[in-house]
């Protein structure tokens, strides 16, 4: 005779479940699941991948050396994921998805601001990443590359449609994958090559060590709007230090893992890197059936990746909808239409941009920063500071509630953070007129995100509401 109790049943039913029905609706005590270890795999392994190595060995591609390329990135790396793992911490005390929290701060109606950006955002992490992918499926499959995107692109919807549980077993399985991998890549440069001649690459230059630091510190803030999508499952009493530490571990070593392999693949290869990212790394095989398990190794680290995008963008679009129709959830068929909308866009841009790939991912990654840093300083000083970890959750989906429709307040000071930054931006979208003052160096988001953080305490110092003295759950 079983002793379960109702909710325990419940709760293992959920845990077993493999397509997920919850969208961006609370998910209650008896639905929680999973162990914080699955936070570092998770954003561990989807570093482990080539869009990373990419954008690392651009440090050098753009001018820098090898041994300060790697400092730089490795204080991007420490900088940007401190923040991002702020965020991780909102999942499992709120039960909620990362964007939807936006609406305490921008309005329920006003937070399609920062949403439609994000939305962007994951149509371009998930193009550029899908140009990478398509290359080496194509490789893999002999079949076109705009064949392979494609192909890669319905594997993704399938594995976003699915949902939570899969994401996370995918990411257990990208960080076994994925260390074998990097193991044999490293092995390989380092044994075919002089690593004294390698690391002798030592001449400190400000603008590029700044250039490095900024690639990886936006790299990390990116992932700020979708952190606690995937932390939101685990139990309410989940140590905020153990997740804090978990997703912070994770991105940083997998990222820096990726992002070193780049620099010293960069390094060596010269202008053979640039435009074949894919085909010199997978050269690295000694044999051809060495280089056919590289392939599958890139493709699977990317399906991670660029799932995390995917099923972002399902949420974000979803809470853009759901907000305007007083709605807390989504039909499965309109999960897989949201999903299969934002897949095709990226694989359509992909098939579009590909030949210019390498430049155009760089001015996007660094131009990001400007959108997203003044989102992040709010979200985190309104969480830990202002309604210190407590909110009303009901009224998130009450445009006459608490958090109002359009909130001023909160609309200005992220318009505030995004002007103040413009003068000192420096990339190919946009160069400002102060950069001179650092050295024509892109340090924006650092004067954003301070700026951002201490108006926004000033300005709801005057809230009509009085602060929450714990958290509001649905009944």
């Amino acid at each position: 005779m079983s002793t379960a109790t109702p909710a325990r049943e419940t709760s293992d039913l959920a845990d077993k479940k493999l397509i997920e029905s919850r969208s961006i609706d609370y998910i209650p005590d008896s639905e929680r699941h999973g162990h914080v270890f699955s936070q570092f795999t998770l954003w561990f392994g989807g570093n482990l991948q080539i869009t990373a190595i990419v954008t690392g060995a651009l440090a050098v591609v753009l001018g820098g050396d090898v041994v300060w390329s790697i400092i730089g990135l490795l204080v991007g790396q420490i900088l940007g994921a401190a923040i991002m793992s702020l965020h991780a911490i909102q999942g499992p005390r709120l039960g909620l998805p990362q964007m939807i929290t936006s609406r305490a701060q921008f309005g329920v109606y006003g937070a399609v601001i920062p949403l439609v950006l994000v939305c962007l955002m994951y149509v371009g992490f998930s193009a550029s990443g899908t140009v990478l992918a398509g290359q080496a499926l194509a490789h893999l499959t002999h079949l076109s590359n705009n064949a392979g995107i494609l192909l890669f692109g319905a594997i993704i919807i399938v594995v976003a449609v699915l949902g939570y549980r899969l994401i996370h077993g995918l990411g257990k399985v990208a960080s076994v994958v994925g260390i074998a991998t990097f193991i044999y890549l490293f092995f390989r440069l380092l044994v075919a090559n002089d690593i004294g001649a390698l690391l002798a690459n030592n001449h400190f230059s400000l603008p590029m060590f700044l250039l490095a630091v900024s690639l990886s510190s936006s790299w990390q803030i990116a992932f700020c709007p979708y952190v606690s999508d995937y932390s939101r499952y685990l139990p309410r009493d989940t140590s905020a230090g153990k997740t804090f530490f978990a997703v912070f571990s994770g991105t940083v070593l997998g990222t820096q893992a990726s992002m070193t392999l780049g620099v010293v693949a960069a390094a060596l290869a010269g202008k053979a890197f640039a435009g074949n990212e894919v085909g010199y790394i997978v050269g690295l095989g000694s044999t051809g059936t060495m280089a056919m398990v590289l392939y599958f190794a890139i493709c699977f680290g990317k399906i991670t990746f660029t799932t995390l995008n995917a099923y972002g963008s399902f949420m974000s679009l979803t809470t853009i909808v759901c907000g305007f129709r007083k709605t807390v959830s989504i039909s499965q068929n309109g999960r897989l239409l949201f999903v299969v909308l934002m897949v095709g866009l990226s694989c359509a841009i992909a098939i579009i941009s590909e030949p210019s790939f390498l430049k155009s991912f760089t001015q996007f990654l660094l131009f990001l920063l400007a959108f997203f840093v003044p989102w992040s300083a709010m979200n985190l000083m309104d969480y830990y500071f202002i309604s210190k970890g407590h909110m009303d959750i009901p009224a998130l989906a009450d445009p006459n509630g608490r958090y109002q429709r359009w909130n001023l307040k909160g609309i200005t000071t992220y318009i505030l953070g995004v002007l103040v930054q413009l003068p000192f931006i420096a990339n190919g979208f946009y160069t400002g007129k102060l950069v001179w003052l650092f050295d024509d160096n892109d340090i924006s988001w650092i004067i954003g995100w301070v700026f951002t953080a201490i108006f926004y305490l000033l300005i709801r110092r005057f809230d009509r509401h009085p602060p929450l003295t714990r958290t509001l759950y649905p009944s």
